[in-house]
């Protein structure tokens, strides 16, 4: 189940393990030189600060913000599930789901950005996929269709069906994905997890208002992708 935003910890919860690790490799290597730090002096002052900073990356990197979509009016609007930039907003042919033309919208995030995934509009999870793959650097096109991604559709109280996919990246190695088929979806929980530089992908009918631009930058359950018709 995706966790609920108000009641979850400043770290996600897919960040334990690499945490824990982070934490031992710091003592590992700063307490040994602590009590010899008479003979190496500087040296020891330079791996504090080196650890330090790769403890700094891993919690920025597994932050876990709450957030609130900031309107009440939810009904038709898409809101992005992921914080990064706007790298495509095109017409394609989609042929893993709905086999006909849709408008993708696809979010580039870089390894500074949040990486916990929203449900980008409110309805019911029809279906959840996962697919194995190769990893591309997450910003080219062929990522969305052969790098390792989980694939999830969203159907609206109206109807209208939207499709999502998690991407791995050259660097991620894992998708996460909480919800289940038949799960309700609401904008303000999480869908999902991505570990490091990757890439989110949204497909919309064609006749969608979009209402983002190429290069924007964008946050995750704050930003208005587009408007259903």
């Amino acid at each position: 189940m995706a966790p609920n935003n108000g009641n979850q910890p400043a770290i996600n919860p897919e960040g334990k393990t690499t945490l824990t690790i982070v934490a031992i490799l710091f003592f590992a290597i700063n307490l040994p030189l602590f009590l010899i730090r008479p003979i190496y002096g500087w040296w020891s002052y330079a791996a504090l600060g080196v650890t330090l900073l790769l403890v700094w990356f891993f919690i920025h990197f597994f932050r876990n913000p709450v957030r609130r979509f900031p309107s009440d009016d939810r009904e038709k609007v898409v809101v992005s599930p992921a914080d990064g930039t706007i790298v495509t907003i095109e017409e394609v042919d989609e042929t893993d789901y709905f086999n006909d033309r849709r408008l993708m919208i696809s979010i580039f995030m870089s390894v500074w950005s949040v990486h916990a995934n929203w449900f980008p509009i409110n309805g019911t999870v029809t279906k959840v996929e996962h697919h194995d793959g190769s990893f591309h650097a997450a910003f080219k096109p062929k990522a969305s269709t052969e790098n390792e991604r989980s694939l999830i559709v969203i159907r609206t109280p109206e109807g209208k069906e939207v499709m999502l996919r998690q991407i791995a990246g050259a660097l991620a190695r894992r998708v996460v994905t909480y919800c289940k088929t038949g799960q309700e979806a609401q904008i303000d929980n999480h869908l999902g997890f991505i570990k490091f530089g990757s890439r989110v992908d949204i497909y919309l009918p064609v006749d969608t208002l979009v209402c983002v631009k190429m290069n924007q930058k964008v946050t995750a359950d704050i930003s208005i992708l587009a408007k259903l018709s």
